[in-house]
């Protein structure tokens, strides 16, 4: 006769796991179904937090919305009201037809404590969530999926208890019009309310925010132009103005209240310490140079002092991650809408970001195409405005007029049709001083006299002028927005043009 061998205490231990039941709370279910039966009121209490989807007994939850269906479009819900529906639909022939209804009904202990039964069966939901989440945590550890690697079975996994967290764990469905109907009227209303009409975050733009509205939660825009045009620099003002729009807004609110979000600016290309440089300069009014020469008096020291004072309240924060991941920036900004709050994202630039980790892209425009498909589902999956600047290919150096096109954009495949917006940063100055006349090119003084009074006449037109074209936008209008460029603190303000108005 053979013996068993006895079991081991980890045998043990995974067999009363295996045996536990997921955590519900079926009194809770019935008592609640019972308290809205009884009293329509008690719906308010658990409206905002509860859906069918989160009963345990799926019977229990199908009865939930067929109340929430009554009540919501103004109608009584009771056992009565209800017969006909429950009845046609065969909701409750499993549990005994209609008179499951009069159990519920005895099962009702106080209407008052229908917000306490909601909590409770939602709470309970959760815990069914993490046991899943979980579950499927272990299961990829030990390779069920084989082409996940470590670090992205950590992405995905952080992303489940990120969506639980922030968007009740539901999936992606469709969203009623009724729904969607009333988040644009409440667009509007702020941008009515807002003296400005910006509806959307401010760029600290006048005249961009009158073209765009501001900077709206999901979209995608895309900041593009040649080297030396100040694209980070432009970036870097609209990030500045958003963190302190978003400071403002707190500080109306009361003392001690914290910004409902905050803005981040993933640095590929400068590091953290050279963009925050760069906005004190700005802030300061004190050259960059002359700050890294150290060549500045006192009362400029004092200032700039000072003025650092102030931004470190800013909330603004930089990653200079070079050549980061699209999957490690997609878990950094989860992270922070989770912490902190997450209004903008900046990207500089997004020809320096790498696609997600374990993707193989065949050619460079489709890994292009990759990152912005990416940045577009960040902005959507979290509700913030995405803004990715991006490089323009050398053929605007072979044109007559430089100013970009969007067939100029580097492996532009994707980038114009995922972007929200398309804007161009470009300034004639800059082409226009290479193009200086010189002595030695004229077989005559008087020619080359005539030459350089034209050309500075032409830079007097163009000096410290900037353009911002907008070349695509879903949402508005298109069309030249005309900025001030100060290159002595690489700064971007608005353009004075009523004044020069009346010069003329």
């Amino acid at each position: 006769m053979t013996k068993t061998a006895p079991a081991r205490p980890e045998d043990e231990t995974l067999l009363s796991l295996s045996l536990r039941q997921p955590p519900a709370n079926l009194e809770a279910e019935q008592a609640l179904l019972g308290a809205l039966l009884t009293n329509n009121r008690a719906y308010d209490r658990v409206s905002d937090f509860l859906t069918g989807a989160h009963f345990a007994n799926e019977v229990n939850g199908r009865i939930y919305d067929a109340i929430a269906r009554r009540i919501e479009n103004g109608q009584l819900a009771d056992p009565v009201t209800l017969r006909a529906e429950l009845e046609n639909s065969g909701i409750l022939s499993e549990v005994g037809g209609m008179a499951y209804m009069g159990k519920l009904l005895t099962s009702m202990v106080g209407i008052i404590n229908a917000g306490d039964y909601g909590r409770a069966i939602h709470d309970a939901w959760i815990r069914r969530q993490l046991i899943d989440i979980g579950e499927g945590v272990v299961n990829n550890a030990f390779g069920a999926t084989s082409d996940l690697s470590g670090p992205d079975q950590i992405a995905a996994g952080e992303e489940a208890l990120f969506r639980l967290a922030t968007e009740k764990g539901q999936d992606g469905g469709f969203v009623g019009f009724d729904r969607a109907l009333a988040n644009a009227i409440h667009t509007a209303e702020q941008a009515f309310k807002n003296e400005g009409h910006v509806s959307g975050l401010t760029s600290g733009l006048r005249d961009f925010d009158k073209k765009t509205g501001g900077l709206h939660p999901s979209d995608l825009l895309i900041l593009a132009g040649r080297p030396a045009m100040g694209k980070t620099a432009l970036a870097t003002k609209i990030a500045f103005s958003a963190a302190r729009a978003l400071m403002q807004d707190a500080e109306d609110k009361g003392p001690g209240v914290q910004p409902k979000g905050a803005v981040a600016i993933f640095s590929l290309e400068m590091s953290a310490e050279q963009l925050a440089a760069r906005i004190l300069s700005e802030q300061s009014e004190v050259s960059s140079e002359r700050i890294r020469r150290g060549d500045i008096g006192q009362k400029e020291f004092d200032r700039f002092v000072r003025v650092s004072r102030e931004l470190a309240r800013l909330p603004l924060v930089i990653d200079d991650t070079p050549a980061i991941s699209l999957s490690a920036m997609r878990t950094r900004c989860r992270r922070l809408k989770r912490t902190k709050g997450l209004s903008l994202v900046v990207v500089d630039y997004l020809q320096l970001m790498r696609p997600s980790v374990g993707t193989r892209p065949e050619s460079r425009v489709l890994e292009i195409s990759m990152i912005t498909q990416g940045l577009k589902a960040i902005a959507k999956e979290l509700e913030v405005p995405v803004i990715a600047l991006s490089q323009l290919s050398r053929q605007v150096e072979s044109r007559e007029d430089k100013r970009p096109m969007l067939s100029d954009l580097r492996e532009s495949g994707s980038i114009e049709q995922d972007a929200d917006a398309v804007m161009f940063v470009y300034r004639d100055e800059y082409y226009l001083q290479q193009r200086m006349p010189k002595e030695t090119a004229f077989d005559s003084m008087d020619k080359y006299s005539a030459a350089l009074d034209d050309w500075q006449r032409k830079m007097g037109l163009v000096h410290n002028k900037a353009e911002l074209i907008l070349e695509k936008q879903r949402h508005g209008p298109t069309g030249t927005v005309h900025l001030y460029f100060e290159g002595e603190y690489t700064r971007f303000t608005d353009l004075d043009t009523i004044h020069e108005d009346q010069i003329r």
